[in-house]
């Protein structure tokens, strides 16, 4: 007989850790993948911030292998939903499908979250476009809304010489001149190996604490539970291929640590330290960090460069495509009432951030207009 499809909801953080090698399976054959899905980002993240008794898995099993699953978390506020694990500090948020059973295992993943969205919303947070979320949202049989989430920035994954290329003639010259600054201080970086990774990362945390200082900061950087998820997640990401540690030394001194996360189809520099020293040496830090990154491209790596979440003026330099993510809201009749609550908050804060931004534009038009 053909195995069937079997759905089913882990809510044991026991049996969360136990599916490491069959997750890894399975995110090796999906491959819409992001590193955010992996096994050892995700259970790393629950460890950290995971809420006793809120653990959701929705995982289909076909002849006992995993071949779907989604790692949701339930909560409250603000309303009751279920929403991908990873949280704030995961660029992008999905489900897992396996390619070669892709439609019967997406329809079984997404009839077992019809069931769960009896009393929740189902809250897809920045789901990267042609993502396996989006195959659930498809199927969806009750109502449904797609909404635009965060702006990502991606370049091609090719060398760094095909990136200048790309750039207008006087910018790729002023780029080239930075490259030779860099060999000229004698700036070396070295893939971190496995067994160097917790301190590289420690090392890191400490100069992107230091880089800075004094200025505003993504405070959760700065938080030991971040460190804890950090080291204990990258060291078997950099052991399976999903994660790259780099130093970049002068002379003795460690004077930056990037982290830069990979999969099949993109690598992205996730965060980096850097020294104020470098700075201090006309060191252009952005330049060191993409070129080390596009050092990886090749005909069998990925086939995108992202600059992850974001709209800083530096990424634009580099003419990237922006790419937004999507927000995918599920619901049954009942819980229809969660979503709009969910859309009328959503087009508030956007709103909201419209008006920001055209009273700073105006307040600079302001203060160019005075300078004239």
């Amino acid at each position: 007989m053909t195995p069937r499809y079997a759905a089913d909801v882990v809510t044991d953080e026991r049996a969360f850790a136990g599916l490491g090698p069959q997750w890894a399976r399975l995110y090796g054959r999906c491959g819409t993948a992001t590193p955010f899905q992996s096994h050892a980002w995700l259970h790393s993240w629950w460890l950290s911030y995971g809420i006793r008794g809120r653990l959701r898995l929705v995982v289909v099993r076909h002849g006992g292998e995993l071949v779907a699953a989604a790692p949701l978390l339930r909560v409250h506020r603000p309303v009751p939903a279920l929403v991908p694990l990873g949280g704030a500090i995961s660029d992008y948020g999905d489900v897992l499908v396996d390619d070669e059973h892709a439609e019967a295992a997406t329809r079984a993943l997404a009839e077992r979250l019809f069931a769960a969205a009896r009393t929740a919303l189902i809250d897809f947070r920045e789901v990267r476009p042609g993502g396996a979320a989006e195959r659930v949202h498809d199927q969806w049989s009750g109502p449904r809304r797609r909404v635009t989430d965060s702006l990502c920035l991606e370049l091609p994954a090719v060398p760094m010489a095909d990136l200048v290329a790309r750039l207008p003639s006087g910018k790729a010259q002023r780029v080239r001149a930075k490259l030779r600054k860099l060999s000229a201080l004698g700036v070396e970086r070295r893939v971190v190996p496995p067994d160097g990774v917790d301190g590289a990362l420690r090392r890191l945390l400490e100069l992107h604490r230091l880089q800075w200082q004094g200025r505003k900061v993504t405070t959760e950087h700065l938080q030991d539970r971040f460190c804890e998820h950090l080291v204990r997640s990258v060291g078997p990401m950099v052991r399976s291929g999903d994660a790259v540690v780099t130093e970049f030394r002068l002379g003795q001194d460690v004077m930056a640590v990037d982290l830069t996360l990979v999969s099949r189809r993109l690598a992205g520099g996730y965060l980096y330290g850097a020294h104020p020293g470098l700075r201090e040496r006309k060191a252009d830090v952005a330049v060191m960090l993409l070129d080390a990154c596009a050092e990886r491209a090749g005909a069998d790596g990925p086939a995108t460069l992202s600059l992850l979440r974001g709209d800083e003026s530096y990424k634009h330099h580099w003419r990237p495509e922006p790419v937004v993510n999507q927000r995918l809201l599920l619901a049954r009749r009942r819980t229809a009432p969660l979503m709009s609550a969910v859309l009328c908050e959503a087009a508030a804060r956007r709103y909201g951030r419209e008006l920001r931004d055209r009273r700073r534009e105006s307040a600079d038009r302001g203060a160019g207009g005075g300078a004239g």
